[in-house]
């Protein structure tokens, strides 16, 4: 139980990091918690890529439209939406203008939300919603009255995007984001539906050679880990240190009926598995 304390002239609150420095790697790791709230274990997150879903224009979107409205009465489930070609428009802007790499993070989330309106008016009738950046509280209540929510992936960070290398490209893209929605919500599993049928050891665009890895673990993957990525590499750095995510799964979101098998549980696509430490 805290308790104030004056004996300096000053109140303090007695409490376990009272006068401790919070940039100290020993501090830090003894702020472990066994106990960590996770606020919907039992939902799945499953994002829709820009280029390779929302681009194709209707025959790729209105059968997964079709899809989701089924499988959302039949699994608790959130929906994020990336933002394609128009992302890469407004980037190609931004850095003619010189906006530095905060501001173009910013501009990212805009984009996206033009996904999230298009989906939602698909879907509106079976439920959806869209959800504003600032209601990220009110996704329980959304789940819990039956409705689908629709998020936008924007990375996290935005006006505090950090400095990047090699170019003001912000590091964080829409994979990112979407991993770390899961991360505090505290999903256990994300299926991103692509137009490829998982994880290459190469662009199969590129390189027809390239072998899909149909299983495998986040730890033989950072051991091994292919040039060319369909997720953000940024998301496989962040999952070595998270504590909820368990299972990232890729599926095409062009065979009909895959993605339904994935929230089944089957192992279709690509099924990356964090192991138990």
């Amino acid at each position: 139980m805290n308790k104030l304390i004056a004996e300096d002239g000053r109140t303090h609150i007695a409490s376990t990091l009272m006068g401790e420095s919070l940039v100290d790697r020993r501090v830090l790791a003894r702020t472990q918690s066994e106990r960590e709230v996770r606020i919907l274990p039992d939902v799945a997150l499953v994002s829709l890529g820009g280029q390779s879903i929302f681009d194709r224009g209707k025959g790729a979107l209105l059968p997964l439209v079709d899809e989701l409205a089924v499988v959302s009465k039949l699994h608790k489930m959130l929906v994020g939406v990336g933002g394609g070609t128009r992302v890469r428009h407004t980037l190609s802007i931004a850095l003619d203008l010189g906006l530095p790499t905060g501001g173009i993070a910013q501009l990212v989330g805009a984009m996206e939300e033009a996904n999230a309106v298009f989906l939602n008016a698909l879907l509106a009738k079976h439920g959806s919603i869209v959800m504003p950046r600032e209601h990220f509280w009110e996704l329980p209540l959304y789940l819990e009255t039956g409705m689908l929510p629709i998020v936008i992936s924007t990375p996290p960070y935005h006006f505090w995007e950090p400095p990047t290398k090699g170019g003001p490209l912000p590091t964080h893209g829409s994979d990112f984001g979407l991993f770390i929605y899961a991360e505090v919500l505290g999903v256990e599993r994300i299926i991103f539906v692509k137009d490829e049928d998982g994880l290459y050891t190469a662009d199969p665009k590129k390189h027809p050679e390239a072998t899909l890895i149909k299983k495998t673990t986040l730890g033989a993957l950072l051991a091994d880990m292919p040039e060319e990525l369909i997720l953000d590499r940024a998301l496989f750095e962040a999952w070595k240190s998270s504590r909820h995510v368990r299972r990232v799964q890729i599926v095409n979101g062009l065979r009909k009926g895959e993605l339904t098998r994935a929230l089944a549980g089957e192992d279709v696509g690509t099924v990356i598995e964090k192991e138990l430490s």
